[in-house]
């Protein structure tokens, strides 16, 4: 078992709706969580497919929330949209690009093989400095409230089962396994180094 917390990251594209969940979930658990996403922008749906609302990443939930209450707020009331960001302001205030925080993690989930792809990319293009190693996990969630709201349950659970390993370097690939096996989905898992 690690000696400190295990220090995770939560990863999906806009820092919005799975990451959020997840780390709403492991912080009421105990866990040392942070949340992040890898996009460009955060684009949250809006009133047709093909015209979601984009926002920089340095705007604030709040702002975010006022914005939509005044574009459409029976429509972004109805979606779920509100009510996500209610919960996205408790937790922080702004979403966080995983690309710009230096801090080290034991281990980063992502929500889908893209944002896995993504991290692993910034992740070995820095310069390693330690060598601690960090466990990068893919979970594949669909991005809508009901999947997200299990795929936070089904990474609380891994995360609790890491955490009470005696040696993770060596037990995690059977853990994962058995996670597949239980879950019914695939999970991807590459060891990267700080």
């Amino acid at each position: 078992m690690p000696s400190h917390p295990l220090r995770v990251a939560v990863v999906c594209s806009s820092n919005q709706n799975r990451s959020m969940e997840a780390h709403n979930i492991l912080s009421k658990r105990g866990f040392d969580v942070r949340s992040f996403g890898t996009g460009t922008h955060v684009k949250l749906p809006g009133p047709a497919p093909d015209k979601p609302n984009v926002y920089d990443f340095k705007t604030t939930y709040e702002q975010m929330y006022s914005d939509l209450v005044r574009k459409d707020k029976e429509l972004y009331t109805q979606n779920g949209i509100l009510h996500m960001l209610e919960r996205n302001k408790r937790i922080k205030t702004r979403p966080e690009r995983f690309q710009s925080c230096k801090d080290q993690f034991d281990l980063v989930i992502t929500c889908e093989e893209r944002v896995y792809d993504q991290v692993l990319e910034e992740l070995n293009s820095r310069e390693q400095e330690t060598y601690q190693p960090v466990h990068v996990i893919n979970v594949d969630i669909q991005d809508n409230h009901e999947e997200a709201t299990l795929g936070a349950f089904l990474i609380c659970e891994l995360c609790q089962c890491i955490q009470h390993t005696d040696d993770m370097e060596n037990e995690i690939d059977e853990l994962l396994q058995e996670f597949e096996e239980k879950s019914s989905r695939p999970f991807l898992h590459t060891v990267c180094f700080y």
